[in-house]
């Protein structure tokens, strides 16, 4: 069985490149990007049909852009990550916000606490 998802029109073998949905209540048809997964009421078009679709009269046709292709990540984006993970890493000032620790603790770390040796 072949892993590439073919056209659902009748006597079409051509890879499908777009979903198409019904909206029965809204008298309205959706075509879209190629869905993740064969939905049943769904049906999958290559891009000859998908390019000629026309709906029933009386109802709309919605045509969803295709993303331009995958997501790079930006420097922005890498960079706003590692000052995300500096935050988290800086020491919590506990003592001067809430007083001193608590016996045996030398300061708290998020969820984490830092505990005195007994021999200091």
């Amino acid at each position: 069985m072949s892993s590439v998802r073919r056209c659902s029109r009748t006597a079409c073998g051509r890879p499908a490149v777009a979903t198409l949905t019904y909206v029965y209540a809204d008298s309205t048809a959706v075509l879209g990007p190629l869905a993740t997964y064969a939905e049943p009421h769904c049906y999958d078009l290559c891009a000859e049909h998908a390019e000629r679709l026309t709906a029933p009269r009386g109802w709309e046709v919605v045509r969803l852009a295709a993303e331009a292709g995958p997501l790079r990540r930006s420097s922005d984006d890498l960079e706003a990550l590692a000052n995300a993970v500096r935050e988290a890493a800086r020491p919590q000032e506990r003592t001067t916000r809430q007083g001193t620790p608590p016996d045996g603790e030398s300061g708290r770390r998020g969820h984490l606490r830092v505990l005195r040796s007994p021999d200091s």
